[in-house]
C-alpha cells in the first residue's frame, strides 16, 4: 500500500522540536545550580544531551521537509507524545539517581525515592504537564521529596504547554512557517484560530507576547504582595516567595494547576486567593482579544459575544456556590483560615476561585471541595465540562461551543411557532456558516459519547486491576479532569489526593485521555481512519 502522508518529513519536524527542548530545560538546571542541588544538574545534563541527540537523530530522516495538511496532523499528534517523553526523563532520571545513591551508605541522599521515578508515572506526570490537565501522580509534593529543579520543571511544562508546543515552534523556527497555519488550526484549541496578522509566524508571536506579557505581570504583583506585607506591617503573602510567584505564574496563564505547595493555593493567603482569581479569568480568555486590547482598541474585548457570555456564565455560578457555602452548617472552617459558612468574604472568595478554576480548567484549590456538600460538588463537576475561550488555554468543551448550542435551540423554537422564517445564526454579528454549527454538534456529540465510554472502561478496568474501588461520580469526575485537561475530580481523586491508586494500564488511558483532550480529540481521531493513509 502507498503511503499519501509523507511521514519522514512529520517526524523529522518532531525532531526539531525535540532538540530545541533543550533550550527551556536549561532554566531548572540554572535552578540547581543556584540552590546547589547537585543531583539535579546531573539529571538535567543528562536530560538535555538526551534531548539533542535524539532530536537531531530525528530530524536528519528529512532534510528539506515539506509539510502538508495531512503531515500537519501527524507531526502536532505526535510532537506531543515525544515532548512528554521528553519531558518525563527528569522525572526518571531524578527517581533512580536517589534509588542507586542511597544503595551507599557512605553517600548522604537528602531526598528520598520518588514515585516518578517509575516510567509510567514519569509519563503520566509528564502528559500531565504539557496538556496543562494538573492530575498528578506525585505520592508527596514536598522539597524534602523532590528538588526545587525538579519541581519547577513541572511548573514549566505547563507554561509550554499552555499557548502550544507547535504554536510556539511556528513563531520561532523559521522552518515551520510555510505550513504553520495547518500546524496551529491542528493544535490550538476552540473552533478554529483568528489570523491577526498577515503571516502565521507573526500570529504565533502576538499571542506568545501577550501569554509571556501576562504571565510576567502576575509574578510580579504576587511577588509584590511578599515585599509589600513587611512594609504596610501585616503578611499580605507571607508565602508567597519570588520562587511560588513564578512557579504559581507559570500554571495560572497556562490553566495548567500544578503547585509546588502540596495543599495547593490553599497554603496561601486570602490576598494571594483573590488576586489568582482575574488571571485565572484571563487565561481562559481568547487570547487574540488581548492583542486587540494591546494594539489600541479595548472595545473589542467588551463587545466580544463569547467573552461576555462567559463572564455572565461564571458570575451566575459563583452566585449560586457562595450561596450553598454560605448556608453550608457542616462546613466551619477552611484548617489555619477563617470560617466559611456564615462568613460572607470567605464563602464568596472560595466559590469565585473554584468556579474560575474549573471552569477555565486551572485545577487549583483554594481548599479541599471535598468537604462540600453534594450539592457543591454536583455544581462543580457541572462546570468541568464548560471550558475555557476559544483560543484561551483552557479544556473541555469550550463556552463559545455551549453559547452557540444555546443560541441554536433558541432558534429552533423559534423557528417551530415561525416556520416561514429566515433566522441565521450570529456570533459577535456576523453570520455563522451552517457547517461551522453542525462541527459544533459533532464535537459535542463526540466528547459527551467518548466521556460516557471511557468513564465506562475506567470503572470496569479498575474492577479488573484489582481497584482502586470506584464509585460513579469518581469514575465520571476522572475522565472529566483528564479529557477536559481540568486535573482534580472528586473523593478519592479530590484536589488534595493523587491518581497514584490506579494501575499503570488505567494510568496510560488517561494519558491518552489528556492527549486527545488537549489537540480537541478530531486531530488524533482522523490519524484512525484508513481513508488518511492510503493512497
Amino acid at each position: 500500500m502507498n503511503l499519501r502522508v509523507n511521514w519522514r518529513a512529520s517526524v523529522s519536524l518532531v525532531g526539531t522540536v525535540v532538540k530545541w527542548l533543550s533550550v527551556p530545560l536549561l532554566f531548572p538546571l540554572i535552578i540547581a545550580a543556584y540552590y546547589g542541588e547537585l543531583d539535579a544538574i546531573r539529571t538535567f545534563v543528562t536530560t538535555i544531551v538526551i534531548a539533542l541527540v535524539v532530536g537531531s537523530s530525528l530530524e536528519r530522516l528529512e532534510p528539506d521537509p515539506d509539510l502538508g495538511a495531512r503531515e500537519g496532523f501527524l507531526m502536532v499528534a505526535l510532537t506531543w507524545f515525544a515532548v512528554s517523553i521528553v519531558g518525563g526523563l527528569p522525572y526518571v532520571i531524578a527517581g533512580n539517581q536517589i534509588t542507586l545513591l542511597g544503595q551507599f551508605p557512605f553517600i548522604n541522599v537528602v531526598s528520598s525515592p520518588s514515585t516518578l521515578a517509575d516510567p509510567v508515572n514519569a509519563l503520566f506526570e509528564s502528559m500531565s504537564g504539557f496538556s496543562t490537565s494538573g492530575a498528578t501522580v506525585m505520592g508527596d509534593i514536598s522539597f524534602e521529596t523532590h528538588s526545587r529543579a525538579l519541581l519547577m520543571w513541572r511548573q514549566l511544562t505547563q507554561w509550554l504547554g499552555g499557548m502550544g508546543i507547535v504554536v510556539l515552534a511556528v513563531a520561532i523556527l523559521p522552518e515551520l512557517s510555510v505550513g504553520g497555519a495547518q500546524l496551529m488550526e491542528a493544535e490550538a484549541p476552540g473552533p478554529g484560530i483568528q489570523k491577526l496578522t498577515p503571516k502565521i509566524a507573526e500570529t504565533a508571536r502576538a499571542l506568545w507576547k501577550a501569554y509571556l506579557g501576562i504571565t510576567a505581570l502576575e509574578i510580579v504583583l504576587l511577588y509584590g504582595l511578599h515585599l509589600l506585607g513587611p512594609l504596610v506591617g501585616q503578611p499580605l503573602a507571607p508565602n508567597m516567595t519570588l520562587y511560588n510567584a513564578v512557579a504559581h505564574g507559570f500554571t495560572t496563564m497556562s490553566t495548567g494547576g500544578f503547585s509546588p505547595e502540596a495543599r495547593s493555593i490553599e497554603a496561601f493567603s486570602a490576598v494571594v486567593q483573590w488576586l489568582i482569581i482575574p488571571f485565572m479569568v484571563a487565561a481562559g480568555t481568547n487570547f487574540a482579544l488581548f492583542w486587540h486590547v494591546l494594539s489600541g482598541d479595548p472595545r473589542k474585548l467588551i463587545r466580544d459575544a463569547e467573552f461576555r457570555f462567559y463572564v455572565g456564565v461564571m458570575a451566575v455560578l459563583s452566585a449560586i456556590l457562595t450561596a450553598l457555602l454560605f448556608t453550608h452548617q457542616e462546613l466551619v472552617f477552611v484548617p489555619g483560615g477563617a470560617p466559611v459558612a456564615g462568613n460572607f468574604e470567605s464563602s464568596l472568595r472560595h466559590a469565585a476561585f473554584q468556579i474560575a478554576s474549573i471552569v477555565t480548567t486551572t485545577g487549583y484549590a483554594s481548599m479541599d471541595f471535598n468537604t462540600w456538600n453534594s450539592s457543591a460538588q454536583y455544581l462543580l463537576f457541572a462546570a468541568m465540562l464548560i471550558g475555557g475561550s476559544a483560543g484561551s488555554t483552557g479544556g473541555a468543551i469550550k463556552i463559545v461551543r455551549w453559547y452557540v448550542i444555546l443560541k441554536s435551540l433558541r432558534r429552533e423554537l423559534f423557528t417551530t411557532v415561525h416556520p416561514e422564517a429566515v433566522r441565521p445564526l450570529r456570533l459577535g454579528g456576523r453570520a455563522l456558516d451552517e457547517r461551522a454549527v453542525r462541527g459544533i454538534y459533532v464535537f459535542t456529540l463526540l466528547y459527551m459519547v467518548i466521556f460516557f465510554v471511557s468513564a465506562l472502561l475506567l470503572f470496569l478496568n479498575a474492577e479488573r486491576a484489582g481497584g482502586p474501588n470506584l464509585n460513579t461520580l469518581e469514575a465520571l469526575s476522572a475522565v472529566a479532569a483528564t479529557l477536559g485537561n481540568v486535573g482534580p475530580g472528586f473523593q478519592l481523586l479530590g484536589p488534595m489526593n493523587s491518581y497514584l491508586p490506579f494501575s499503570d494500564t488505567s494510568k496510560l488511558f488517561m494519558v491518552a485521555l489528556m492527549w486527545i483532550g488537549r489537540l480537541e480529540i478530531l486531530p488524533v481521531l482522523v490519524l484512525l481512519t484508513p481513508a488518511y493513509w492510503r493512497s
